[in-house]
């Protein structure tokens, strides 16, 4: 039996393992996807060692970045956002070697784009700065759209902090996407601070949350009409994603 899994810190809201035993059970493949929960992020060709039967595993908060030290080789995507979501184990003998990719990107990318058309959008807020921003961070680049990282520490140029979200800022920016873990289950009565009442119905409001479907953050830009989007389809599309680059021979 072939095994994969997600390695994170709080895995209670994953949706991963579920999507994957169902996958498993309905094409009748001889597999077993695990969620390991750490603290803190081991040596991963020992870990990969201690389980000779993983082919591979997602990484999720709050390791995406971290996970890089361990890495033999980086796909492209992973390369240019500094964030994996992603491994492939590869064995030649006792060898192991590891390689990063990025799912995240082309997961944003598609399920980001039909939101945007005929939209003009000029300007993003990037709430956060981990490994899921600077993937949300690398498609909005591609589509020429200008955006600040907004941060409870803003210690770079194309950061600030959310006290600096002021009315000329929102009327600005019409995409705000959410990359922290604020408003995840459990923790479902918290949302990013940002001046809700400011929202209008040209805004874009994207979480990248999918437990709750609708987390405080949409359900307040839906309010002020904004149109809103859960994480959900574009966790769908990294699973599968995944899944075929552990297939790849």
């Amino acid at each position: 039996m072939e095994l994969y899994g997600l390695i994170g810190k709080t895995l209670k809201h994953s949706f991963s393992g579920d999507y994957f035993a169902q996958k498993f059970e309905a094409k009748q493949i001889d597999a077993a996807y695990r969620l390991w929960e750490m603290e803190e992020l081991p040596d991963l060709h020992d870990f990969a060692r201690a389980h000779p039967r993983l082919k591979g595993f997602n990484v999720t908060i709050p390791f995406k970045r971290k996970v890089l030290l361990f890495m033999d080789e980086l796909s492209k995507p992973a390369l240019l956002t500094g964030s994996v979501n992603v491994v492939k184990v590869i064995r030649d003998g006792e060898d192991i070697y590891l390689k990063g990719f990025n799912t995240d990107v082309i997961g944003f990318e598609k399920t980001l784009k039909p939101l945007i058309r005929g939209r003009k959008l000029l300007r993003a807020l990037i709430l956060g700065s981990g490994g899921s921003a600077h993937s949300v961070a690398c498609v909005l680049r591609k589509y020429g759209i200008y955006f600040n990282f907004v941060t409870r520490s803003p210690k770079k140029l194309e950061m600030m902090g959310y006290s600096w979200v002021t009315p000329a800022i929102m009327e600005e920016y019409k995409l705000i996407v959410n990359t922290t873990p604020l408003g995840m289950y459990p923790h479902v009565d918290q949302a990013p601070e940002i001046p809700y009442e400011l929202l209008t119905p040209q805004h874009i409001l994207f979480d990248l949350i999918y437990n709750p479907q609708e987390t405080l953050f949409l359900k307040r830009g839906r309010k002020m009409g904004a149109l809103t989007k859960n994480g959900l389809d574009m966790l769908k599309i990294q699973a599968e994603e995944s899944w075929k680059i552990w297939q790849e021979k």
